[in-house]
């Protein structure tokens, strides 16, 4: 696997295309994105491959570089690139927010989230209506209670703990994610109300276990795959790692962490880079 990284690309394609193959291989994120920082030129080239590399650095842990490698750019719409650029905007912006909260830095975790509520122009996409917000409003919640600012706390807690809270699969870009579904479990328990987020951790669970050997099959008439996939055993393994995810997010929320660490990991061994698994896991 070393000899396929010693390919030395001669254009932005076929770059894309290494990297790619290397990420369906299993390559740690810290290879592959010291991999593309060489040929850091060739990734500047293509929106596509740029957007990796922040989703690389976020996935390492490098969240202010990923803010500023977002704030360098303008990102133009492609087809598949559905939620990716703002997806990492978000995930950056609520990742600093939480290291701003584990250090009682409240104030500025309060103007990380608010930023992260908000898409630039030269992200290049709007919000669609209906986003599904609930770990940034958990998050708000957290910070203005540690503001000593109860009645907002609970406001942004209350918005958090609504929307879909039914799992679904992970073909599309605009799939239900199953995190939203566990922050407002997260935000129902900060409300006090332990019934109705165990309601939706066991959603999280009991889905996962009846789908987790599903037989996945292509929708040749739908759009907006979120990856480039092609292979059917592509969507078997997709399918198994979001089920896993699904059960470590579930059992987190339960407080059985020995069980969530277990399917993170699962999850990890057969899709390295799953970013929500490598959160999520350093949570138990």
């Amino acid at each position: 696997m070393e000899k396929a990284f010693a390919c030395n690309p001669d254009d932005a394609r076929v770059l894309y295309e290494l990297d790619q193959l290397y990420k369906k291989l299993g390559y740690e994120p810290e290879l592959r994105c010291g991999k593309l920082e060489e040929h850091q030129a060739l990734v500047n080239k293509r929106d596509d491959l740029y957007v990796e590399y922040i989703t690389l650095l976020n996935t390492r842990g490098l969240h202010e570089r990923a803010v500023q490698a977002l704030n360098s750019r303008k990102f133009h719409p492609w087809e598949g690139g559905e939620g990716k650029v703002i997806g990492q905007h978000v995930f950056a912006h609520v990742e600093l927010a939480k290291q701003a909260l584990a250090e009682k830095r409240f104030e500025q975790a309060v103007s990380f989230l608010q930023q992260a509520l908000v898409y630039p122009d030269h992200l290049g996409e709007g919000k669609l209506a209906g986003a599904q917000e609930n770990n940034i409003y958990y998050y708000l919640g957290l910070a203005h209670e540690g503001l000593n600012e109860a009645q907002r706390a609970k406001e942004c807690w209350t918005i958090a703990s609504q929307g879909l809270e039914e799992p679904a699969s992970a073909m599309y870009y605009n799939d239900q994610p199953p995190d939203m579904i566990f922050y407002q479990g997260m935000a129902w328990l900060a409300l006090g109300n332990d019934k109705e987020a165990k309601r939706r951790f066991n959603k999280l669970i009991d889905y996962a276990e009846k789908h987790l050997f599903d037989d996945v099959k292509f929708d040749y008439f739908a759009v907006s795959l979120p990856d480039f996939l092609v292979f059917e055993d592509d969507l078997k393994v997709r399918n198994e790692v979001h089920c896993r995810y699904m059960m470590g997010l579930g059992h987190l929320g339960l407080g059985s962490l020995k069980l969530a660490d277990e399917q993170f990991e699962q999850a990890l061994r057969l899709e390295a880079n799953h970013t929500g698994a490598h959160i999520h896991r350093a949570m138990c």
